[in-house]
């Protein structure tokens, strides 16, 4: 373990370690936060940031938004970037849960006029949305359909007819990566990912209604779908399930032997990686790709129950019910795109391999990757806290682009491990008190209720303010929760 590092401050709420704080750094580290989140974060955290600082092709610095925390290989929070021809690519720097994400959907619904209806909504929901450790599908699929799943992904669901043409200019990526190939798939993944597709899943996962307290900007609000305090909104927060992990599990063992071949040392084993321009860098990202795309799938799928439920209580059709998509983001994600790089006294456009690892794209006005709707705006970004408190509506700013590769934070972050959380609450006793507090809660596992306390996470609001200070995102609005499903 290292010694706690030396910052420098940058400017507000951006901190920096020298590269020359560990031998082998290629880049400095900069963190993004308040003084009081960095003063909270693990120091396993900064040991993690500078072994990423000494990987083969990053690019400019090993970076960490205000909720990292330690977790494998690469913090939690962790962005880097890599020159695609000299880089590599890192199962630790994306996560096993491969685009774990998070969509938000508005409705012309105020909660001042539908509040005795939340439980017999949230009653209904947990019926109908299978979630929990294992639990399946909304659909029964052969191995054919589901390998187009992996190819198509949102793009899948809509034309089976969950979901409407909107969603997908409303979903990063256009909800489909095409650099997808199921043949890069494991049978294990597949059989692991086959039953899933249409489930919340377990941990941190959760599906949650919650209504406006506070708009920032007014104007924006309105842009993105958001006129008044008390607005019910719903939140889907899931991923690749088991699907996911069984193929970083799967690369992470063909990259710990393609590493040697490769002459490649890391000062950490789960930093595990190949060059991105290697067969196997390239098989990973085709296999990750997959994983992307069911995921994208998977909260597609979910969301079109949401409105059919939605509907059934409400006895409107979900577009009376105005029932939007106003954005889906990827939290566990590499992509290939271009920023501008200073190389040699010059600065130059440059395509590069961006691993987000619990971090959110966050691309500013203009940028092209943006559909037409968003332009003037910036991307939607969905931050979520935890299911005890506040989540935010964003958006994504220039700065971002120029100093982050168009990334920000992606949550609160945890400050607790779920064994310690486990030993400390009894999950009864806190859906008894969340209910207490007007959060309708419904869950499979008490433990799991437990793992996911409210005490066990930092504090949203210190967390946006770290981001907003920067000027990587900018608040728009925030969200209270009344009615949670957690796995």
């Amino acid at each position: 373990m290292v010694n706690r590092p030396n910052f420098k401050k940058i400017k507000e709420g951006v901190w920096e370690i020298s590269k020359s704080f560990k031998a082998g750094m290629r880049v400095p580290v900069r963190v993004y936060a308040t003084k009081k989140l960095l003063e909270q974060m693990e120091e396993g955290v900064f040991e993690q940031l500078t072994n990423v600082a000494t990987l083969p092709g990053i690019q400019r610095y090993a970076l960490c938004m205000p909720d990292g925390h330690w977790g494998y290989g690469f913090p939690i929070g962790g962005v880097a970037a890599f020159d695609i021809e000299e880089g590599i690519i890192s199962p630790g720097g994306i996560g096993f849960d491969i685009n774990c994400g998070v969509r938000l959907i508005t409705t012309n619904l105020n909660f001042s006029e539908v509040r005795r209806e939340i439980q017999n909504l949230i009653d209904l929901l947990f019926q109908k949305i299978p979630s929990g450790l294992g639990k399946g599908s909304l659909v029964k699929l052969e191995k054919g359909e589901f390998r187009k799943v992996l190819q198509e992904g949102s793009v899948w669901a809509w034309k089976k007819g969950f979901g409407w043409e909107e969603d997908l200019e409303r979903t990063e990526e256009g909800g489909r990566m095409k650099e997808a190939d199921p043949e890069k798939v494991s049978e294990r993944a597949v059989r692991r990912g086959i039953g899933q597709v249409g489930s919340l899943g377990s941990g941190n996962h959760y599906l949650e209604i919650g209504k406006v307290d506070k708009i920032f900007d007014k104007k924006l609000a309105e842009k993105l779908g958001i006129f008044d305090l008390g607005q019910l909104t719903i939140m889907i927060h899931c991923g690749s399930r088991g699907f996911g992990h069984q193929v970083a599990t799967d690369y992470l063992r063909i990259f710990s032997q393609a590493m040697e071949k490769y002459g490649i040392s890391v000062p950490d084993r789960q930093l595990a990686c190949a060059p991105f321009a290697s067969p196997e860098g390239r098989d990973y990202f085709s296999a990750m790709a997959c994983a992307v795309n069911m995921a994208f799938a998977n909260r597609q799928m979910i969301m079109h129950r949401v409105r059919e439920c939605f509907s059934q209580v409400f006895g409107k059709s979900a577009e009376k019910l105005e029932m939007r998509l106003v954005y889906d983001v990827a939290h566990n994600i590499a992509k290939v795109e271009m920023y501008e790089i200073e190389t040699g006294g010059k600065r130059e456009m440059k395509n590069l391999v961006v691993h987000r690892k619990g971090a959110t794209r966050a691309l500013g006005p203009g940028n092209s990757k943006l559909p037409e709707i968003y332009q003037e705006t910036g991307q939607p970004v969905i931050i979520g806290g935890s299911m005890e408190s506040k989540s935010y509506l964003l958006v994504g700013t220039k700065i971002a682009e120029e100093e982050t590769f168009g990334s920000t934070c992606h949550g609160s972050g945890r400050t607790m491990s779920r064994a310690k959380a486990k030993r400390q609450i009894w999950g009864e006793n806190l859906q008894k008190q969340m209910r207490e507090k007007g959060i309708y809660i419904k869950t499979s596992s008490f433990a799991g209720l437990a793992e996911e306390a409210g005490l066990a996470y930092k504090d949203i609001d210190e967390v946006i303010r770290a981001v907003a200070l920067s000027g990587i995102s900018k608040p728009v609005v925030s969200f209270s929760p009344i009615g949670n499903i957690k796995g």
